[in-house]
């Protein structure tokens, strides 16, 4: 999907890239329906804890309150997307379009709280009510007798997703339960339930199970939810690892983590996987194709655009803006079909139709296809000019896409090579030299000794610069350097300030300013007290730096210290270390001194036209020094004076008249 072009001037939409094909994708908003148990167990406090940060939420408890926190985050955030909250296990039934006293209910003991839609203001006030109000809790949370049928729970979440979210791509089933065997001694209620699963995948919603283990016992997935839930792995058993990793188990224990536990997955699980193309054709050679998706790792997010409204009606309506065009000299309002596309050359608009236009812009179809391969090793870090974009295979154009794609990517991670590809991501869009970076699966180490997946394997697209892209370095003449102790001491002081595994995790630091945004825009919409700056988590923690680096940094100031006087009393010093530093004036009367350090600087810089010519043929010039490059000059009898650029294109000129003349 390409990005928004905040700065185009109205009325060039003609000339943007042509956007991704949405019925592809159906749409890009995401659907996200809650199922929460409530049952004996379920509703049980956890005991008393140690620790002072002991919370005292049950399971369903803590279960609401995840489900309020990502709805506050929806509501703005992702104003389009649809969320829904429905608890199974009740004594009450309800369900969308439905009398609650109702004596058949369609689906007995299910409680629809809050239906399937884009949250508004007062969806969240009342699941916030609910979840502070303890009186309202235990007046609408009251388990059933009876045992509730699985089958009928996902039945009720199918039909939900299909009246309410028909054509979303993204649909997904968030089951927080405790029980790891809902249907222990009814193996035809298993069956059914198996049944209303593969359902709801043929209809497209992903089922993600969020355990809760029990004081007493675990959960075990084995029993009954590995055929409910589905592991995203390719057909291929040599494929790679799936994007989507299993959620962690969360435990009741003494109530430390569980809320927290709870966040922590189902925030990981909020975000939907944006796809920045689908199904686009990787090709290796002439009727040897693979298909792949591309999807959106690494994103910006900025506050939404603001927008103007108006509330003079029954309610608060957007205002939509409309672009007249007028002829400069009569105001005459002009057609869109009047106009021409022009571009300014040699002082004068040249203009160009619509199909000129198309075929100037059109490189061909999307398609990334691999032009050749190189070590790694040669991908420099300043290459990355743009986001990369993840790729992944998809079997929907081409059966054995996965088991190529697992081939290639275990090739290149074993062999330290990447392909270099020539990309075009979309119609119109301009082409681009991309690497095709191969990525390894990253997993960090819990507390429990378990390993999550952090990052998939699979391919990375970066694009790469090309010349005009790359600017000249600039000219350094002058570079003091630090004397070795001064280095060693700073050293320490560098290695005491290292980041966990010496890492950056953007996970613990999310963005101050947008949170703020977020956190002002939601009090004003739910009517709440301003609230109180969160903590900044980009602040550096100074008291942590001064226990762990103050004394080295003091002593790097002491060393500092010694090393100028040092420099002071050798008569304004000589070159601080071994690079090129403040030059000590030479004593008077030493001009003969002078003369043969000339002579002998005049002699290193001479070259024969051997070794310059070599270096213009490998375009080596501009890596020569000045005094180099100025000395082979003079001996040819040219203007050596100037920037290193401007001796470096008289170097060229001469190579280049020399062979243009034979």
């Amino acid at each position: 999907m390409a990005e928004d072009n905040k700065w185009r001037p109205p009325g060039d939409e003609d000339d943007d890239e042509e956007e991704v094909d949405e019925t592809a994708y159906k749409s890009v908003k995401d659907a996200v329906l809650f199922v929460i148990e409530v049952s004996p167990s379920m509703l049980t406090t956890p005991p008393y804890g140690d620790t002072r940060k002991a919370d005292r939420d049950s399971p369903t408890s803590a279960a609401l309150k995840s489900a309020y926190a990502l709805m506050q985050q929806r509501i703005i955030s992702n104003p389009n997307d649809m969320m829904g909250v429905l608890l199974y296990g009740t004594e009450r039934s309800k369900f969308s379009g439905e009398d609650e006293s109702s004596a058949n209910p369609a689906y007995p003991h299910c409680y629809l709280l809050s239906d399937l839609d884009v949250p508004a203001a007062e969806d969240v006030k009342a699941i916030k009510t609910l979840v502070e109000d303890e009186d309202e809790f235990e007046k609408l949370i009251v388990p059933s007798d009876e045992k509730v049928s699985m089958a009928n729970v996902l039945f009720c979440a199918n039909q939900i997703f299909t009246t309410k979210a028909p054509n979303f791509s993204s649909r997904r089933l968030f089951i927080v339960t405790n029980d790891d065997d809902p249907h222990a001694n009814d193996k035809a209620a298993k069956s059914s339930a198996a049944v209303r699963a593969k359902d709801l995948y043929d209809l497209g919603v992903a089922i993600e199970l969020f355990p809760i283990s029990k004081p007493d016992q675990g959960f075990d997935k084995r029993k009954f939810y590995d055929d409910i839930v589905y592991n995203q792995l390719p057909t291929d058993p040599e494929a790679p690892a799936p994007i989507s990793a299993a959620t962690k188990t969360s435990s009741t224990g003494d109530g430390i983590s569980l809320l927290s536990s709870l966040l922590s997955n189902i925030n990981s699980k909020a975000v939907a996987r944006r796809a920045l193309f689908s199904n686009l054709p990787l090709e290796f050679g002439p009727n040897f194709k693979i298909s792949v998706k591309g999807y959106i790792i690494f994103k910006r997010q900025e506050p939404k655009r603001s927008c103007y409204v108006w509330l003079n009606g029954e309610k608060a309506q957007i205002a939509t803006g409309i672009t007249t065009r007028t002829a400069e000299d009569t105001a005459r309002t002009i057609e869109k079909v009047e106009i021409k596309k022009a571009y300014k050359f040699g002082g004068e608009q040249i203009p160009f139709t619509p199909e000129e236009i198309s075929s100037l812009r059109n490189f061909g179809d999307p398609v990334i296809r691999i032009i050749g391969f190189k070590p790694i090793s040669m991908l420099p870090i300043w290459a990355n000019l743009k986001p990369a974009t993840f790729i992944y295979p998809s079997e929907e154009d081409y059966v054995g896409s996965t088991r190529v794609f697992a081939a290639l990517h275990k090739q290149l991670l074993s062999s330290q090579k990447m392909g270099v590809v020539w990309y075009i991501a979309r119609t119109n869009a301009a082409p681009v030299i991309a690497a095709l970076y191969p990525g390894a699966e990253q997993r960090d180490a819990d507390t429990d000794g378990t390993a999550t997946q952090t990052m998939p394997p699979g391919l990375w697209l970066i694009p790469l610069p090309y010349a005009d892209d790359i600017r000249q370095n600039p000219e350094i003449t002058t570079l003091i350097r630090a004397p070795e102790p001064l280095i060693d001491r700073m050293r320490t002081v560098v290695q005491q300030l290292q980041l966990p595994k010496a890492r950056y995790d953007p996970a613990k630091y999310p963005n101050p300013a947008l949170q703020w945004h977020y956190r002002i825009l939601q009090a004003l919409a739910l009517d709440e007290e301003l609230p109180e700056r969160a903590e900044d988590k980009t602040v550096p923690r100074y008291k942590q730096i001064d226990k762990r680096a103050g004394g080295y940094a003091l002593e790097w100031s002491q060393e500092l210290q010694e090393q100028h006087r040092a420099w002071e009393k050798a008569d304004g010093g000589p070159s601080m270390g071994t690079g090129a530093g403040i030059k000590r004036a030479a004593p008077a009367g030493d001009a003969e001194g002078a003369k043969r350090v000339k002579v002998e600087n005049d002699k290193q810089a001479e070259v024969e036209d051997g070794e310059m010519g070599k270096a213009f043929e490998e375009n080596g010039v501009r890596k020569l020094t000045v005094p180099v490059l100025q000395g082979w000059l003079r001996g040819k009898g040219l203007d050596a004076k100037g920037k290193k650029g401007e001796l470096v294109e008289r170097v060229e000129e001469w190579f280049e008249r020399k062979l243009v003349n034979g």
